[in-house]
């Protein structure tokens, strides 16, 4: 029995990797297109969009969506959300239909064909430079004057130990987010870890819970409050994480 589940996880993560790269296949002179002009990047945003779903659909995930409150569009905002699987990317896609930008790391962009364009359209960061992370502020910042609005994990990567619900916030995304005075949206992954985590061997179709919770405001804070606005945004997300788990 074993080794049946063993085939079929191997077998698993092959196919969600096909869904990855036949998409942006099938797209690619859309794609390529949607990225020559910076000014486009809604445009891509709504391909990005589609290729999420036949992903979440190919893979079996039943995605369901609660929201408390929804973004207005035409505005920007910062969305966080807790970071377990690289399903987290498409489900964030799939919950939000503001455009924005995904802050991420690097190393993402080795991966063929998907590399190709995560690289080109999110902005990159090297968590081990400071200039890199200070370069990713700049590059938000031009963002959000455009109109578009940020995605950041603010976990930093996936926690090393699986049995953790949710590691420390770093404060990047909450300084950001105060210092040009957007809403913060705290976004909850309830299934994501269980449904496609990094542990090759894991992972099967099912349900896929996410919930937006009520906008964290900015309004009239000072980088002084980002370490409270930090805490107010993980306890949220942390909760909702333990009331999902019951």
């Amino acid at each position: 029995m074993k080794i049946v589940k063993y085939i079929f996880w191997i077998l698993y993560r092959i196919w969600f990797y096909v869904l990855v790269g036949l998409p942006i296949l099938i797209m690619l002179p859309v794609l390529l297109i949607s990225i020559s002009k910076e000014s486009w990047y809604p445009f891509f945003f709504k391909l990005a969009r589609i290729w999420a779903k036949m992903i979440l659909l190919g893979m079996g995930f039943r995605y369901r969506i609660e929201r408390e409150q929804t973004p207005e569009k035409r505005k920007s905002y910062m969305f966080i959300a807790n970071h377990t699987s690289m399903t987290d990317i498409m489900l964030m896609l799939v919950s939000v239909k503001n455009p924005f930008v995904f802050v991420g790391k690097k190393e993402l962009a080795k991966i063929p064909l998907f590399g190709f364009f995560y690289k080109r359209t999110c902005i990159l960061v090297d968590r081990n430079s400071a200039k890199s992370r200070q370069a990713v502020f700049l590059r938000a910042q031009r963002r959000l004057q455009s109109g578009l609005s940020i995605c950041i994990f603010p976990e930093g990567g996936v926690p090393d130990d699986e049995n953790v619900d949710l590691d420390p916030f770093k404060d990047g995304a909450f300084r950001l987010a105060i210092n040009h005075q957007i809403p913060v949206v705290p976004l909850t992954f309830a299934d994501n870890k269980k449904r496609f985590s990094y542990m090759f061997f894991s992972g099967s179709p099912g349900r896929m819970r996410a919930k937006i919770h009520k906008f964290l405001s900015t309004e009239n804070l000072t980088i002084d409050d980002t370490k409270s606005l930090n805490k107010t945004a993980r306890d949220i997300i942390l909760k909702q994480l333990q009331a999902f788990h019951k």
